[in-house]
């Protein structure tokens, strides 16, 4: 109780000098104002009572300013205020897609592709049957794009995500199974870092509940065919799974990153002991033998591993990752060498990449992460909390290697290299496309709304005059020349019909239209009404 009384007591003391202070200060500051006014206006304070007329007008003002604060405060709080963000009028907003790369402004397309190539919408039904399926490559930011799904989509039923676990429960509203087949959200149920040729096969077994690798597809069963033509490019002979036995649509997704970049971030990451020993490498219902695919080191890894030694190792899978990763491996014997010549082998592998990212519903690359979010939000419909954030500074751009060095990273990598030089044309010509549609989109939008607001003004106008011309004439009159005691409702309907017609009229309708205008016309004589019927109609359109 002393406690409370002490604390009562305090509180109290605090609102009476507070109170007493604000008043001192009301009252200071009006002396001030009122001696500067009285400087200024002095001459004219001697003609008449002006003094105390100024010492009035004075504390109004006051009063007002203050009020005025007040409201302010009130209405709009913090640095929330749209207008006190005097940077605003100043300098406009930087397009954010821009400012992460400049190579989009100047960006000349080398490939011709066609609409349905540059156009990407996926209808995803997360409550029915689609599945995305994330095809993470090593090293190209599919870590962080991984967790995006899983974290930063704005979703109905979002992903529940556990502290201390990697794996997220992303269960589709209302049901008890996932619509994301990746890493955070079922783990690596198609074994670590699977590819194209392991996933296409595995996914369908694993979502019908075969997870037997006897009842897994083989290379006919997928094309129809294991010949491929790699000048042909045909969609039908390297495009993936779509669907499963029960029903589910598949849809493939990836990553892509600059292949010196990725090499050089694979090496700094084998260097700290990283291996993939868990890959299985399955290529047509089995992994590769150790003569297949021999290793590039003896001891449990490769930790501290030179460049030049990581480089020199024939079998590194480093080397063209991407191609391999995203190509038919069953076109080509898998991971027996002896199967063609090395020339015609490269090819089939560079041709099937090629045609197996253009044909997968979405892919994005690392070096550009606002237009691969933008490009996945359009295709998806389906938008992220937070922006993404491109990070210029890595663990590859702090290793500084010669231009020798470079070249010879290159010429170790020349199929991604390739690859990646495709799928950087694509992916901003898609770009391009997608924004040039959301504007003409936007464009065609506010014309349309222009239009209605159009046609309700000059719908309201005509009803105003027809109103004002039936009340200008005797209520007998007006009875004898039309019984109806609504004579407006017809013309009503007449202009809302062909308001929501449109411009789509055919010529039979017009003609139609026409002979049904002059015949009520020459029914009706004269009459005031019909005329402003034709002569609206006629305006509509004439505007239209």
């Amino acid at each position: 109780m002393h406690d409370l009384r002490r604390r009562w007591d305090l509180g109290s003391l605090c609102r009476a000098l507070l109170t007493r202070g604000l008043a001192a200060v009301g009252h200071s500051l009006k002396h001030v104002l009122s001696a500067i006014f009285s400087k200024i206006f002095g001459p004219l304070a001697s003609v008449g009572n002006m003094d105390e007329k100024s010492n009035k007008l004075l504390l109004a003002l006051v009063m007002l300013f203050l009020f005025a604060v007040i409201v302010l405060q009130y209405v709009c709080p913090g640095t929330e205020c749209q207008l006190l963000r005097l940077q605003a009028f100043s300098s406009p907003v930087p397009d954010p897609y821009r400012s992460e790369d400049e190579s989009s402004a100047r960006f000349v397309p080398r490939y011709n592709f066609s609409r349905g190539d540059l156009l990407r919408k996926v209808d995803f039904d997360i409550k029915g049957d689609d599945l995305i399926v994330f095809l993470h490559i090593q090293k190209t930011g599919g870590t962080t794009f991984g967790r995006h799904l899983v974290r930063n989509i704005q979703l109905e039923q979002p992903c529940e995500c556990r502290v201390g676990q990697k794996k997220c429960t992303c269960h589709r509203p209302g049901k008890r199974e996932t619509w994301l087949f990746s890493r955070f959200s079922t783990g690596w149920s198609c074994g670590l870092h699977a590819d194209w040729t392991e996933l296409t096969s595995c996914v369908p077994a694993v979502v019908d509940g075969k997870r037997d690798a006897r009842l897994r597809p083989s290379s006919k069963d997928r094309w129809g065919s294991s010949n491929f033509n790699s000048g042909a490019n045909s969609p039908s002979s390297t495009k993936p799974r779509s669907t499963s036995k029960s029903g589910k649509n598949f849809h493939y997704i990836t990553i892509l990153r600059d292949p010196v970049s990725r090499y050089l971030s694979e090496w700094r990451h084998v260097q700290r002991g990283a291996t993939w020993k868990a890959s299985l490498h399955v290529c047509d219902g089995r992994p590769p033998t150790s003569e297949e695919l021999p290793s590039c080191y003896t001891g449990d890894d490769w930790s501290g591993c030179p460049l030049k030694e990581f480089m020199d190792c024939p079998y590194n899978l480093a080397n063209n990752r991407q191609v391999r990763m995203l190509s038919d491996l069953t076109l080509v014997g898998c991971y027996n060498l002896s199967v063609m010549p090395e020339k015609q082998r490269n090819k089939v592998l560079l041709e099937s990449a090629k045609s197996n990212l253009k044909h997968m519903a979405f892919f994005g690359l690392t070096e550009f992460q606002r237009k691969t979010q933008y490009l996945f939000e359009k295709t998806f419909n389906m938008n992220f909390i937070s922006p993404f954030t491109q990070y210029n500074t890595t663990r590859a751009s702090s290793v500084e290697i010669s231009e020798e060095i470079q070249k010879r990273i290159e010429g170790l990598n020349f199929l991604d290299m390739e690859l990646y030089s495709y799928a950087k044309d694509l992916f901003l010509q898609r770009y391009q496309f997608m924004r040039q549609k959301e504007h003409q989109d936007a464009r065609r939008k506010r014309q349309e709304q222009r239009k209605f607001l159009k046609g309700r003004f000059l719908q309201t106008h005509f009803q105003s005059q027809s109103q004002g011309q039936s009340q200008s004439q005797s209520p007998g009159q007006n009875l004898s020349q039309n019984p109806n005691p609504n004579p407006n409702q017809n013309l009503t309907q007449n202009l809302s019909q062909n308001l929501t017609q449109g411009p789509n009229l055919n010529s039979t309708q017009r003609e139609n239209r026409g002979s049904q205008k002059q015949g009520s016309g020459q029914g009706q004589g004269d009459s005031g009404t019909s005329n402003g019927t034709n002569d609206y109609i006629g305006s509509v359109e004439t505007w239209r």
